[in-house]
C-alpha cells in the first residue's frame, strides 16, 4: 500500500515562506503524477502538479509564488511556497496518481496570519 507523509506546515506571517515535503513509501516514478491539493472552509483546490516527465502546472492564484519539484532519489515531492497570503491558509494534502487511482497523505496545516 502506498503511503504518503507530508511535513513542513506551520504558522507563518504574510509574506513569509514555507516548504512542504511529501515522502512516498515507493518509487515515485511509478506514479503518473504527483501534486498538492489544499482544502479550506468552502474551498478545495489542486494547487500544483508535477508529472512523471517533470511537467508542472499551477493554479493561477499561486503562479510565481509556489514551486513544485521532485527528488527522485529520495522519493519526495516538495512545494516551495513564497510570498504567502492569508488566503493560502488551508490543510495541504499530497496526492499521487497511478492507473486512475488517487493516493493521499494525511495533510499538513498551513496558517498564514499576523
Amino acid at each position: 500500500q502506498v503511503q504518503l507523509v507530508e511535513s513542513g506546515g506551520g504558522l507563518v506571517q504574510p509574506g513569509g515562506s514555507l516548504r512542504l515535503s511529501c515522502a512516498a513509501s515507493t518509487n515515485i516514478f511509478s506514479f503518473n503524477a504527483m501534486g498538492w491539493y489544499r482544502q479550506a472552509p468552502g474551498k478545495r483546490e489542486l494547487v500544483a502538479t508535477v508529472s512523471s516527465g517533470g511537467s508542472t502546472s499551477y493554479i493561477e492564484s499561486v503562479k510565481g509564488r509556489f514551486t513544485i519539484s521532485r527528488d527522485n532519489a529520495k522519493n519526495t515531492v516538495f512545494l516551495q511556497m513564497n510570498s504567502l497570503k492569508p488566503e493560502d491558509t488551508a490543510v495541504y494534502y499530497c496526492r499521487a496518481t497511478t492507473g486512475g487511482i488517487y493516493h493521499w497523505g494525511q495533510g499538513t496545516q498551513v496558517t498564514v496570519s499576523s
